[in-house]
């Protein structure tokens, strides 16, 4: 009784963890429309190494622990990479808007579970090759390459989608050695250390205005990575998976919302086929540990 309270915590927690991200998302559109990627993706990794490096201190063994890791240079790596992952992802928010940008993200899950075979070792059936297939089919339908209205700038997404694939398998991967907390502490100094270290060079003032508008991006990804935090403490990962989703329709909202964006027929029709074969990969994997 307790496991399914648990999960039904879980499950409420990921639904406010996904809608606090997508708001994340919007502030991050609003300041990058005015401003360069890189500075507001710097400022915010400023705020979330503090984030981490005060959560490493209150764990037992203290900072020092926190920091030992099996995969010191995987870890550094995969920091670094969501760090630029995010860079381009802000990018393709002032491209294309949320609803789009995020249309095609959500296929990432497809990508790893493509990838979990070559870089995990794991066994990829033929059903989860047709449901990546039918998830393949449904960002070709949101692209329309053939279309001739075929925006280059529509890959940028598509890029933004793989690094994060990468990042989630390599995580996945350290997972195998080092805990938790170990992983969030390197996510947060090495893309700090990443971002400062491009970002200071695209340095710009801000109005007055802005830096509260920055402050709640900083404020909201750090509460959002919490809620994360939370939401996997609550309940099994397997249970509130499919919630992650959620993602998409509250991005779809506020870019509609706030910023005048429009869903069209073939972003719609094909995220419902990514969604649809995601979830499908999830059913699968789940019946197998069954």
């Amino acid at each position: 009784m307790n496991a399914v309270a648990d999960n039904r915590r879980g499950i409420l927690l990921m639904c406010l963890t996904t809608f606090v991200f997508a708001m994340q998302d919007g502030f991050s559109r609003h300041l990058a429309d005015t401003y360069n990627t890189y500075l507001v993706v710097m400022i915010r990794y400023w705020f979330f190494a503090a984030f981490v490096v005060a959560l490493a201190i209150r764990q037992d063994g203290g900072l020092r622990r926190v920091a030992q890791s099996r995969f010191p240079f995987l870890q550094a790596f995969r920091g670094a990479l969501l760090a630029l992952e995010i860079c381009v992802t802000v990018l393709a928010f002032t491209l294309l808007g949320l609803t789009e940008t995020h249309a095609v993200f959500i296929c990432y899950p497809l990508m790893i579970a493509a990838l979990s075979g070559p870089i995990l070792g794991e066994q990829v059936g033929w059903r989860r090759w047709v449901s990546i297939g039918v998830g393949a089919i449904g960002v070709m339908i949101i692209l329309q390459p053939s279309s001739g209205v075929f925006s280059p700038a529509a890959a940028i997404p598509l890029l933004g989608a793989f690094m994060f694939a990468i990042y989630g398998l390599l995580t996945r991967y350290v997972s195998r050695g080092d805990s938790s907390e170990t992983s969030l502490f390197y996510t947060g100094t090495m893309g700090c250390v990443v971002m400062t270290a491009i970002g200071v060079f695209f340095w710009e003032p801000m109005s007055g205005q802005d830096w509260i508008w920055m402050l709640v991006l900083c404020v909201s990804g750090v509460f959002g990575h919490w809620l994360l935090i939370k939401t996997y403490e609550a309940a099994e990962a397997s249970a509130v998976q499919p919630f992650a989703y959620l993602q998409l329709p509250f991005a779809a909202a506020l870019g509609m919302l706030a910023f005048g964006e429009t869903l069209r027929m073939n972003v719609a029709v094909g995220a419902v086929v990514v969604v649809g074969a995601g979830l499908f990969t999830w059913w699968r994997e789940q019946r197998k540990r069954l």
